[in-house]
């Protein structure tokens, strides 16, 4: 496996998986929505690995962009061998589950879940008629199974994206394709730079991961580069948890 398209890579967790796959010797499309200079720095932070990068600006909830995103990622690399469905939003604002509008739903449900499902089938189809034995990968998040009544919108793109997993890979394992989930828990990125405070408590003070710290970025990369270099060729459709230990039920 030579190259590697994943969305949402010029910040935060999407940052952390372009680098790993870098140092793990993978060439990245680095694709972005709006930060071309945060683009840029990650492109530059791949190349100093010795790896190569391409920049591709598209909004994965467009079609249109989607399928630009994928011609212009195999034309970069001519073959793609790993596919990171990154990209996500939270809400712009929290609210109530008994009064959140339509507007954020539809705005979560384009990005965070339309746009991984078809981008998944552009790039599936690319493989299969290549002939390649590729990954594909997406991230989720502890909201897929955790409520949290005050967003809502995201926790059901969440939970959509752990049955997008399941689904491709029924479907791709005969053609050698391999699909996971990787489901982070508490990560240190601008996403939740508002809530830092009360993470810290709970992390620090209460206890809630059994691991007591922030997850990072690169803990998540860490996760992917594992799959990029077959460290798990018999086994699709799994969840690979990166959350200190959330996960367990304990007493």
């Amino acid at each position: 496996m030579t190259a590697a398209l994943v969305t949402g890579a010029s910040r935060g967790i999407g940052r952390g998986i372009a680098l790993a796959l870098a140092r793990a010797g993978l060439d990245v499309v680095v694709n972005y929505a709006s930060n071309t200079a945060a683009a840029e720095e990650v492109a530059a932070a791949v190349e100093e690995t010795g790896a190569k990068a391409a920049i591709v600006r598209a909004d994965v909830a467009l079609s249109a962009d989607r399928a630009r995103l994928v011609a212009e990622a195999y034309e970069a690399f001519g073959d793609i061998g790993l596919l990171v469905n990154n990209a996500g939003v939270a809400p712009a604002v929290r609210a109530d589950l008994l009064e959140a509008g339509e507007e954020s739903f539809d705005r979560l449900v384009g990005i965070n879940l339309k746009g991984p499902y078809f981008l998944t089938q552009l790039v599936a189809n690319r493989m299969i008629a290549a002939g390649t034995a590729g990954r594909i990968v997406t991230i989720s998040s502890m909201s897929a199974y955790t409520a949290s009544v005050n967003r809502g919108d995201y926790c059901v793109t969440k939970a959509g994206l752990s049955m997008l997993t399941k689904l491709y890979a029924a479907r791709l394992a005969e053609h050698g394709i391999n699909v996971y989930e990787v489901r982070p828990g508490i990560i240190a990125t601008d996403m939740t730079d508002g809530v830092k405070e009360k993470y810290d408590r709970l992390i620090h003070a209460d206890g809630i991961t059994p691991i007591r710290r922030w997850g990072t970025p690169d803990d998540v990369g860490r996760a992917v580069v594992a799959i990029a270099t077959d460290l798990l060729p018999f086994s699709t459709g799994q969840v690979i948890d990166v959350d200190g230990g959330f996960h367990l039920r304990t007493l």
